[in-house]
């Protein structure tokens, strides 16, 4: 079984990724570290949009496929789809990417997805901009501090229609404005019966 967690920058992703690993006996697949592409990336987009894109859409093939033959219970703290679908398009739109390298990118993410296999369930940390804002100041990373407000407005925006739209699998929307799940049990636990209640039909 394959939970994958989607959401914007700052949502809590990581965080409740391995909390849920715990609490479930899942194995957890984190998003890499070492990005070798993300301080240029935030210095200058326009440059270094695509090399970014096709650099997470690389690593997250790597980690895609093996899932098709495993049977081992994994949480993803980011899908496959929100590259294509949420951060590619937007920047098109901003003009930090030009059109011959969106459609580059979103050609062979179109073949790239004929070799993976959707999660069961995607649940989508949904968060206001001063909750993201809160969030991403709080983590200290000094190449996030130049990330603009309207940038993470206009993501916010396409995560909702994106998933209002998503029909690979199963779904589950949590906002996130309100819980503090990494230092609450009971914020943790409400998230948990979500959970459950979507994949085994319990606690509808």
């Amino acid at each position: 079984m394959i939970i994958a967690l989607a959401g914007n920058i700052g949502s809590g992703k990581t965080t409740l990724a391995g909390l849920l690993s715990k609490e479930l006996g899942f194995e957890v697949e984190y998003e890499e570290e070492d990005n070798p592409y993300i301080v240029d990336f935030y210095a200058d987009m326009q440059r270094w949009s695509f090399n970014m894109q096709i650099h997470f859409l690389n690593n997250r093939l790597k980690q895609a496929i093996p899932l098709r033959s495993s049977e081992s219970n994994v949480i993803q703290d980011r899908t496959i789809y929100e590259d294509a679908e949420i951060f590619s398009p937007n920047l098109l739109a901003m003009g930090m990417m030009t059109q011959r390298d969106y459609h580059t990118y979103k050609t062979l993410f179109d073949t790239v997805q004929q070799l993976i296999t959707p999660p069961d369930l995607v649940i989508y940390l949904k968060a206001s901009v001063s909750t993201l804002v809160d969030q991403i100041a709080s983590r200290g990373r000094d190449y996030e501090d130049s990330i603009r407000i309207d940038y993470l407005r206009k993501l916010n925006e396409r995560y909702d229609e994106w998933f209002a739209n998503y029909k690979l699998g199963k779904k589950l929307e949590v906002c996130v404005d309100d819980l503090d799940f990494k230092n609450n049990p009971e914020h943790l636990g409400t998230i948990l019966n979500k959970v459950s209640g979507e994949l085994y039909g319990l606690f509808k």
